[in-house]
């Protein structure tokens, strides 16, 4: 248990940026579900549109700290190959 004030704020912070973080993980998840499942029907057109959404999505998840930078950029490659791929 905190003793300090300070470490009593901290937590406080800490538990604020916890939830903050929790929401744009799932935001995150949600967008790349959309792709995937895209993808697992077949449609091109609307996985197309779900990359572009999710994209930004991903990328905006790693400046604000959620995941790092290039396990982002490696998602976003890996779904725009597979979105590219089902020709």
């Amino acid at each position: 248990m905190a003793n300090t004030s300070s470490a009593k704020k901290a937590t406080r912070k800490i538990a604020r940026r916890t939830e903050v973080n929790k929401a744009r993980r799932s935001r995150m998840r949600t967008f790349v579900r959309k792709v995937e499942d895209a993808l697992a029907s077949g449609d091109k057109a609307a996985a197309t549109e779900a990359l572009k959404a999710a994209e930004p999505m991903l990328m905006r998840a790693a400046q604000k700290g959620v995941v790092h930078k290039s396990s982002a950029s490696r998602k976003v490659a890996r779904l725009t190959h597979a979105v590219r791929k089902l020709a």
